[in-house]
């Protein structure tokens, strides 16, 4: 039953509870530019996407909290009133949450859960940050309180720090949150200012490329790059005693204090720095409507992930130079943490078929893997559903 909409899982929530239910929904994200500069105080360019986690949730009288999850076939439960957490797996993303909005001061009313996404799971596009907005939405309008949506993201993010062990930044929790139709989002991971900015792409469209790869280094990795960053600082501070982080930094300041730095710190540091101009310089192109230029920084921004900050894998690898040979292919980068997940492409409109299978015919030939590609829209953030489902 994995996939279903929203009123085929309200459906499902009274025959499997047998009461009807309140249903949230949750975007996952693509990042257009902007990768691995979240944890670093700098900028980065998502779009909250039209692939969906739809939450069912009707308040018990008592603290227990029962999940279902038909994309796993799995159900579990657990006590608001228990203060340690003792879930594993998916569900300590949804008991985090939960721990996370007590600590906030917000009292929270067991509940019954019933979970389906479409966000597909370990492929870059957040699918836990959809989970944990729409987990925490619900939580909280059920026990009839509001929340600031930063305020949630915060704690989501939190959560994922504690709970998952992923030291995360706020890009896929705001973006998640502050999602707007048919917009890109430019922002400011310090100020966490959201600035919506209209996806100006004239004729091209956004195809998501999975490579349906993940490989296990993955969350080890990330927390090694961020403890690189984090050293890259202290080193560069010898020179520039006033930064706080790389977003600190341009790039003729790196270029000149550079030699500072050992390898491989340097090259991690080198792409922190240059992506950040390179979002910049893109949320300006898009502004105008720049599809060329666009296209070149994603590429150059893939480039950067492979070489400087070494967090691509074959199969991005691969499937980047695929879709950058097909003609009509603006730009194509990897998108997410990286090791295996998604790219994300700007396609001309007419040519959105011909691409896709081209790339998957090519792709299984050079790997001996099946990708799977999708057109993507730019989608609204996390909301409660109220009567569309019903029609």
């Amino acid at each position: 039953m994995a996939n279903i909409d929203a009123g085929g899982l309200h459906r499902a929530f009274r025959e499997l509870y047998g009461n009807p239910a309140r249903l949230f929904s949750a975007p996952g994200r693509v990042n257009l530019i902007g990768e691995h500069t979240d944890y670093n105080d700098g900028f980065v360019l998502p779009i909250a996407i039209d692939r969906r986690t739809f939450v069912a949730a009707a308040r018990r009288n008592d603290s227990q909290v029962r999940v279902h999850s038909f994309d796993l076939d799995q159900e579990a439960t657990f006590d608001l009133r228990r203060r340690s957490i003792e879930s594993k797996d998916w569900l300590r993303y949804i008991e985090g949450v939960a721990r996370l909005l007590q600590e906030m001061g917000f009292e929270l009313a067991g509940a019954d859960i019933a979970i389906s996404s479409a966000v597909p799971m370990g492929a870059g596009l957040s699918s836990s940050a959809a989970l944990e907005l729409s987990i925490g939405l619900a939580f909280l309008r059920l026990a009839e309180r509001e929340v600031d949506l930063v305020q949630l993201a915060l704690a989501s993010q939190k959560a994922e720090h504690l709970y998952a062990g992923t030291k995360c930044g706020i890009m896929d929790q705001l973006t998640v949150a502050f999602g707007q139709k048919d917009h890109a989002l430019l922002i400011d991971c310090r100020s966490l200012e959201v600035t919506p900015i209209e996806l100006n792409l004239s004729e091209y469209s956004v195809v998501v490329c999975n490579t349906n790869v993940k490989h296990e280094l993955a969350m080890s990795a990330y927390n090694e790059r961020r403890a690189e960053c984090e050293r890259g600082v202290a080193l560069l501070r010898e020179k520039m005693p006033q930064i706080q982080a790389l977003r600190d930094v341009n790039v003729a300041e790196f270029d000149e204090y550079a030699n500072l730095l050992p390898e491989p710190i340097r090259r991690r540091c080198r792409h922190v720095v240059t992506e950040n101009d390179r979002t910049l310089r893109a949320a300006d192109a898009l502004r105008k409507g720049d599809v060329k230029q666009f296209g070149n920084l994603m590429l150059l921004s893939h480039r950067s992930l492979q070489n400087d900050y070494e967090v691509s894998c074959r199969e991005l690898d691969v499937i980047v130079e695929i879709a950058m040979s097909y003609q009509g292919v603006a730009g194509a980068r990897m998108t997410g943490g990286g090791f295996g997940g998604c790219t994300v492409n700007l396609v001309r409109r007419n040519a959105v078929v011909s691409f896709r299978e081209f790339v998957e015919s090519a792709y299984q030939h050079a790997t001996g893997r099946q990708a799977t590609s999708y057109v993507v829209k730019a989608d609204d953030g996390v909301s409660e559903i109220l009567d569309d489902w019903k029609t």
